[in-house]
């Protein structure tokens, strides 16, 4: 774990080297003064050397000025470089996150993923610029304040340096209670950022709902939690600070009576003595600094642990000799796929099925049969093992995801728009195209004219997730998006489910002109709308039970039918729902 943490400082070995370096001074300066008066004790004040008194209190003065200038540099290149480490570490963890397949944001929230990339890195952040730099400093300094102490008095230093080992002993005894504590502090701060974020995004249904009551009190679980992790932290971390404390306050009491029996003894001179209990500080100094040190490196490498989680987290992969689909005319098998999102349940059972190039095929039946998984597998976006999904012939998982969603268009009954202008919506389908391009795929997806109604036009901010937008508004922009990149595969999953009849007739025109020489797969509730399918096929607990054209299927007298004679039925007819058999 610590090479991959050292890694991060590669880019930024100069400027840390001269943090480094500026430590260093900093620590040498620090030792000064306490030779300086254990020099003024001993020899200048007794023998009246004024001019030496004055002159080596202007030299510390000097070295207070440089030691300024030294410590800007510390606070201000060393924060940069944690700064720099952090960047590259989030963009880091946000491109391997574009990697990560379906099945890791099914199961992970985005606030919680979100804590990781901002309140974890930030106090990675902390330790990459204070971590070395108190480690060198504060290692440095105890070693050069024992060096000077042994000058003085080496018996006595000695004695004062037997407490240290009781400080290690404690730190890691204490150590290993922090870091349970602070890691489930880290769980539950993205516990509460996940309900945040979730409470947040919800709250126009909160308010349709006038569940605000509701909301405060699950909210208030999870705020509750974080109070309580964060007061296990704390336990940990008051007990590691007054224990520590207290063995350091020892010290001052060990050098207390032990200086005065020596002094006392004759062994020490009154000067040296003095010099001695001035001097402690610059040896306790380092050792505090290190029992800080000990907190940040609990939350530091906390952090780095959970972002290490998320980047051994396995990526998509495509195979090793996988290929770029190319020239796709559309055709789409599948042979023998059996599915689930988990092992304890299977959503397709052994399915097969054949599209056509240029045909329409629509996926019907109840909901949960496995419709929309049909549509999730073909672009891959969950992995097939049994069974085979082919596009013209290739079998998808021979070739390169990034070419396989390349030709595939999708327009979900849930339309995703990001808070920005309608232009850059639509350039989403392909960030390439020109404007005109823009304009031509909005007048085909019905969305260029209301476009021209608006103040900004086509530069027109829609807010979060197109909140600005109508339902009908939002469905032509996503039209819009994939008119743009003209894939030769289309999949219109529910995409007009949401919408009332006279805008769901509105877009179905868009959507017709949309279909048109291309391989289209529609899964639809509302048998209308794919009355016009070449192909209809009837999909339950993951089988197909019935298939073939909308008259077939009809004349057949089966499933369809009475799914279709169920939404089509006339005000005298009491047949429920219940009664049409999927089997």
């Amino acid at each position: 774990m610590l090479k991959r943490f050292f890694a991060y400082y590669k880019p930024h070995k100069l400027m840390f080297t001269l943090d480094m370096l500026a430590a260093l001074a900093v620590s040498g300066i620090g030792i000064f003064y306490p030779i300086v008066t254990r020099q003024m004790l001993n020899v200048y004040i007794p023998e009246q050397q004024v001019n030496n008194i004055v002159l080596f209190g202007c030299i510390l003065l000097a070295l207070y000025l440089i030691k300024m200038g030294l410590n800007y540099f510390i606070q201000y290149a060393g924060h940069m470089v944690g700064v720099k480490m952090q960047a590259q570490m989030r963009s880091d963890m946000f491109n391997h996150l574009q990697t990560l397949p379906y099945k890791f944001y099914d199961n992970n929230e985005t606030g919680k993923i979100m804590s990781r990339m901002t309140n974890d890195l930030n106090d990675i952040s902390e330790l990459a610029h204070h971590g070395p730099e108190n480690v060198l400093i504060s290692g440095i300094s105890f070693i050069a304040a024992f060096i000077y102490l042994a000058t003085i008095n080496i018996w006595l230093t000695l004695i004062i340096f037997l407490c240290v080992p009781v400080l290690i002993i404690i730190s890691m005894l204490v150590r290993k209670k922090m870091r349970s504590a602070f890691m489930e502090s880290r769980r539950a701060v993205a516990e509460i950022n996940a309900a945040l974020e979730s409470s947040v995004s919800g709250i126009r249904v909160t308010k349709a709902f006038t569940n605000s009551e509701s909301e405060r009190e699950k909210f208030e679980v999870g705020n509750k939690a974080f109070v309580n992790a964060r007061r296990k932290a704390y336990h940990a971390m008051g007990l590691f600070h007054s224990t520590s404390s207290f063995v350091t306050e020892i010290f001052n009491v060990v050098v207390l009576i032990a200086g005065g029996l020596f002094l006392y003894a004759g062994k020490i001179g009154l000067g040296d003595y003095t010099a001695f209990i001035v001097s402690i500080n610059v040896f306790l100094a380092p050792v505090r600094q290190l029992i800080m040190f000990m907190e940040q490196y609990q939350n530091g490498v906390t952090g780095f642990k959970r972002f290490l989680d998320i980047m051994d987290t396995e990526p998509e992969k495509d195979a090793e000799d996988a290929t770029e689909l190319t020239e796709v005319e559309g055709e789409i098998t599948f042979e023998n796929v059996t599915y689930g999102y988990d092992e304890s349940k299977e959503v397709l059972d052994d399915l097969s099925l054949t599209v056509k190039k240029g045909d329409i095929f629509a996926l019907v039946g109840p909901s949960g049969g496995g419709k929309t998984t049909i549509c999730h597998l073909i672009p891959r976006f969950y992995q097939v093992e049994h069974g085979k999904i082919l596009v013209d012939g290739k079998d998808i998982n021979s070739v390169t995801a990034e070419s396989l969603r390349r030709n595939i268009g999708i327009v979900q009954q849930d339309v995703y728009l990001f808070n920005a202008s309608i232009r850059d919506n639509i350039l989403y389908g392909r960030p390439d195209a020109t404007e005109e391009e823009v304009i031509t795929a909005a007048k085909r997806a019905n969305i260029h004219d209301y476009v021209m109604t608006l103040e900004k036009g086509y530069d027109t901010v829609i807010g979060e997730r197109g909140v600005k937008l109508s339902g009908g508004q939002k469905q032509r922009l996503s039209i819009a998006r994939v008119f743009l990149k003209n894939p030769p595969i289309l999949i219109l999953d529910e995409a007009t489910s949401a919408l009332d009849n006279t805008t769901e007739i509105l877009i179905q025109q868009s959507l017709d002109e949309l279909c048109k020489g291309r391989t289209t797969i529609v899964v639809a509730h509302r048998l209308s709308t794919v009355k016009n399918a070449n192909e209809i096929a009837v999909v339950s607990n993951g089988k197909i039970v019935e298939q073939g054209n909308h008259e077939e299927l009809v004349a057949k007298g089966g499933v369809y039918a009475g799914l279709y004679n169920l939404q089509f039925r006339t005000d005298g007819d009491k047949k429920s729902l219940s009664e049409v058999q999927i089997g």
